[in-house]
């Protein structure tokens, strides 16, 4: 009985051994280079130096609906281009490709031959004879519909997205202006200014303040700063400013006042998400006896005020100890009174301004540094405080990473005349 060995058995794929597949593999590669030419994954074209066609390829024939015959020795390359594209071609890629000899990369469209747009992407090089000299022109063309729709695309997306962050800022600065007083209470024998520093346009800052009258002759002020940025910190911005008006009416001592707030916040905001302010809250009362002003301010972790006295002096009016609003059910209140004399002038900021990082990046500006600005300043009037703080705010740039409030009063003397 006759039989076959294991290695006879199988079909005749199953037989085809390693070296029958490098040899199909080989033959996969073996295509023309008239084949490779013609329907290459790309336009070809080849032109004269004055740009007529001299030869084209199938790709591209078949992307713009033309025969070999209707372009290769009737037409010219740019006769192919939009208006716009020839009038590029003439103007600047022709110049150019002379002057370098290749042009890469040029976003270009074509006119097909039903009227349609083509965009592609056009490399052309020169090719030149033995001697040097300019032979001819040889053009590649990438399909660029898909790039060009991405890129369109995208700038929709950035539209939207502009339009967005538009409307996004509109809304911040609305919902801003809700959180600082429209105007504030003209007192008579002093002088009041505020400015308002905004950091990000992108979120809503949580520093605020106000000046507003009180029975019996006295105002009462206010400035602080809520912990956070944007729509949690303006409801809690908006509830503080709204707490500490109504208290001050029911009890305008400013120990008192901030105690109050204090109960609010802590009530409000005692679970998962805990929330507080630091806060200045000044009584203003008229000196009867003499011209100017006793100021009694209580302060709940706030940075210190400071006075810049009509003899050139400044200090800060310390009020150590002083708790942050919200966090404790009895916090600790700091206060100080002082008089504020003709020629002196009065300033409360947030923490934006001495925690702004200096020139170098590095380091904050700092309390001290402060200071020694103010004493520079002093003596000097409410709105050339704001002023000059506003033009030392500028100069940190984007160091100012926190918003900034400021509100200064000044005791003008008797003449309206400060001196100079």
């Amino acid at each position: 009985m006759c039989g076959t060995s294991g290695a006879e058995e199988g079909t005749p794929n199953e037989q085809r051994g390693p070296r029958d597949e490098q040899a199909q593999f080989s033959a996969l590669l073996e295509d023309s280079a008239e084949d490779l030419y013609e329907h290459a994954p790309c336009g070809y074209l080849s032109t004269l130096l004055d740009g007529r066609i001299a030869k084209v390829n199938a790709t591209l024939l078949d992307w713009l609906g033309y025969a070999h015959d209707d372009l290769v020795g009737r037409r010219h390359f740019s006769d192919l281009l939009t208006v716009g594209g020839r009038l590029y071609h003439e103007t600047h890629y022709a110049p150019l490709l002379m002057m370098q000899g290749e042009v890469s990369g040029i976003a270009l469209e074509l006119k097909a031959a039903d009227g349609s747009r083509l965009p592609v992407l056009v490399t052309s090089t020169v090719k030149t004879g033995s001697d040097g000299q300019p032979l001819l022109i040889r053009t590649t063309l990438f399909d660029a519909r898909e790039r060009r729709a991405y890129e369109t695309e995208l700038l929709r997306a950035r539209k939207d997205a502009d339009l967005e962050r538009d409307r996004l800022m509109r809304l911040n600065a609305t919902l801003q202006k809700t959180l600082l007083p429209p105007t504030l209470a003209n007192v008579p024998g002093l002088d009041v200014a505020a400015y308002y520093h905004i950091a990000s346009v992108d979120e809503v800052g949580g520093d605020f303040y106000d000046l507003f009258p009180l029975a019996d002759g006295t105002w009462g002020l206010f400035l602080g700063d809520v912990c956070g940025k944007g729509a949690a910190a303006a409801a809690l911005t908006s509830l503080a400013r709204y707490t500490l008006r109504a208290a001050a009416v029911y009890d305008p001592d400013p120990a008192a006042v901030l105690a109050n707030l204090n109960t609010v916040l802590n009530h409000e905001y005692n679970g998962d998400d805990p929330r507080f302010c630091t806060v200045v809250f000044g009584l203003l009362t008229p000196d009867t006896d003499r011209d100017g002003f006793h100021i009694t301010l209580a302060s709940g972790g706030h940075p210190p005020a400071l006075l810049m006295r009509a003899d050139g002096t400044a200090d800060h009016l310390p009020t150590p100890g002083g708790q942050l609003i919200g966090v404790l059910p009895d916090a600790h209140i700091a206060t100080t009174t002082v008089r504020l004399a003709p020629g002196d002038t009065l300033l409360l900021h947030t923490d934006g301004l001495t925690e702004a990082h200096t020139a170098t990046g590095e380091d904050r500006y700092g309390d001290e540094a402060l200071l020694d600005f103010c004493r520079a300043l002093a003596p000097t009037t409410a709105s050339d405080t704001t002023d000059a703080v506003r033009g030392l705010l500028d100069t940190f740039g984007t160091g100012v990473d926190d918003d900034t409030a400021l509100l200064a009063v000044h005791v003008p003397h008797p003449t309206s005349q400060e001196p100079q």
